[in-house]
């Protein structure tokens, strides 16, 4: 550096300071929402593959399944219908979970073209969205952490939060 140059920057060099760091600061906020808005659309699109048959009942099979038995990942027993047009079955399929258990019985909805079964009602619209529920949590880190959003990240949280509590309370 030349001694009668003073030590401070140059204007220009200010402007492209501050030019590279709102960069900077657009990329992480981009990149962090993309990342934020990527872990809901997993928890929608995990949520959804049993939510369907729950929330969308009109013209589904309803019904009633009595637990005869349990298997590692699987219960299964004789289905009896409760709608107009369902068929009774002498063995459907449910995911085993912490709400099933051999002897119990339980309102379920059949999934079409198949011997499965989902649980329905309140009990089985909150379970299905549990996955969602946890997408709420994750992506409340995400929205505190890169997006320095803490107030939505909050609101997220407590969301998932609520949602996971009303399932495990329910079931």
């Amino acid at each position: 550096m030349i001694p009668a140059m003073s030590a401070t920057a140059t204007p220009s060099r200010r402007a492209s300071r501050r030019a590279s760091v709102a960069a900077l600061r657009f990329g992480r906020l981009a990149s962090m929402g993309v990342v934020a808005l990527l872990i809901l659309v997993a928890g929608v699109w995990a949520s959804w593959g049993s939510a369907q048959y729950v929330m969308l009942t009109k013209g589904r099979e309803r019904g009633t399944i009595e637990v005869a038995g349990c298997a590692r990942e699987v219960c299964s027993g004789p289905y009896r219908p409760l709608s107009h047009g369902s068929v009774a079955r002498d063995r459907v399929v449910i995911e085993k979970t912490v709400a099933v258990r051999k002897g119990g019985t339980y309102p379920v909805v059949v999934k079409p073209g198949s011997a499965e079964v989902v649980l329905s009602g309140r009990a089985g619209v909150l379970y299905a969205w549990v996955p969602m529920g946890g997408a709420l949590l994750l992506a409340s880190v995400v929205v505190a952490g890169g997006l320095r959003r803490t107030r939505f990240a909050w609101v997220l949280a407590g969301s998932g939060f609520a949602l996971l509590t009303a399932a495990f309370v329910t079931i």
